[in-house]
């Protein structure tokens, strides 16, 4: 494991983010910073975007910036859903929102350029990361300054990932040791598999409210001014 001073721990500098909430997705719904997620994974289509801006094709796409389009594709193949043609019989792209870059035209046209290779939605080019299928709230609390903060974090996220998210608010979070309930967390685990259960169903079963309990995780001082 590499290490930072006195704490080991993965390289922040370099450090890539497995998975994001749909709430994050949803923060980019413009045309200069454009996020979309399909079929479980997350797409920064931000390039895209800037290299076809002001053509008509990319409208439909702006329009769902930030939002998950699964109901595009077929789970299946995880191509774009096809439907036959009335006007043609011939099989093609369904898209009721109006054809989209990189869709061929209901009828052969002199302009049609299809020469870009592969459609933007196949291939991983412009993928960033998973969707979280399941997200939950926990509360961080540093009994050094007694600052809280609530976090949204998805439930297979290691802690490592959760510090990750937690830096904004505490540049030296690598520095602390964190716990649960008197224990140490081991950082390459999730929270369920360090103890720290789900329990919406619960809740659920009980007719009570989940957001009445937030699992709290402390941090304690280490006496190392690592920044990250």
């Amino acid at each position: 494991m590499p290490r930072r001073g006195l704490v080991a721990g993965p390289d922040f500098e370099f450090f890539q983010r497995r998975y994001f909430t749909p709430a994050e997705v949803a923060q980019h719904n413009r045309p200069e910073d454009l996020w979309v997620s399909y079929l479980g994974y997350v797409y920064d289509l931000t390039p895209l975007a800037q290299e076809h801006k002001g053509d008509l094709l990319l409208k439909p796409i702006v329009e769902v910036a930030g939002q998950d389009i699964s109901h595009w594709f077929d789970p299946k193949t995880k191509d774009i859903r096809k439907h036959i043609d009335p006007l043609t019989g011939a099989l093609r792209y369904s898209t009721p929102r109006g054809r989209f870059l990189h869709v061929p035209p209901q009828l052969p046209r002199s302009d049609w350029a299809n020469d870009f290779g592969k459609p933007w939605w196949q291939g991983s080019r412009y993928e960033v990361g998973r969707l979280s299928a399941k997200t939950r709230h926990i509360r961080i609390i540093n009994t050094l300054t007694s600052q809280e903060h609530t976090l949204e974090v998805g439930a297979l996220e290691s802690m490592w990932e959760i510090l990750h998210r937690y830096l904004p608010y505490n540049a030296h979070a690598a520095s602390y040791t964190w716990k649960y309930e008197g224990k140490n967390l081991k950082m390459d685990s999730t929270l369920e598999e360090n103890g720290i259960w789900d329990e919406d169903e619960e809740f659920d079963w009980l007719n009570m409210d989940s957001t009445l309990y937030t699992p709290a995780l402390l941090l304690y001082f280490n006496d190392d001014l690592t920044e990250l």
